[in-house]
This record gives C-alpha cells, structure tokens and sequence, in this order.
C-alpha cells in the first residue's frame, strides 16, 4: 500500500512541476502581455477599409 501512495506522490509530484514551468514557459513567452486585444479584435469589421491595417489598394487588388 505505501509503495502506490509513494509512486502516486511521485506522480503528482512531477505534475505540479510540469504545470510550474509551463506557466514561466507561457509568461517569459509572452502569451499574457495582451489580454484585451483579441476580445476586442472580435468586435472589429474586417470589410471596413478605415481600419489602419487596412490599405485602400488591398480592395483593388
């Protein structure tokens, strides 16, 4: 019986590890320097040429 509770301690053990650095990993990486702007993206009309991505020539083309 202890020898589970040791492998599934273990277990959880390297879980929580791997969670840990994959939280650093997506902070150093940059995937929470902008939070609003994709929910805001979403609201944005692609057809609108006034739009600053946009250029007048992309239409034409």
């Amino acid at each position: 019986m202890s020898g589970i509770m040791g492998f599934l301690f273990l277990l959880s053990g390297i879980f929580v590890l791997l969670i840990i650095a994959g939280v650093f990993w997506s902070i150093k990486s940059g995937q929470f320097d902008d939070l609003e702007g994709p929910a805001e993206r979403i609201l944005m009309d692609d057809d609108d040429p006034l739009l600053p991505n946009r250029r007048l020539s992309d239409k034409d083309e």
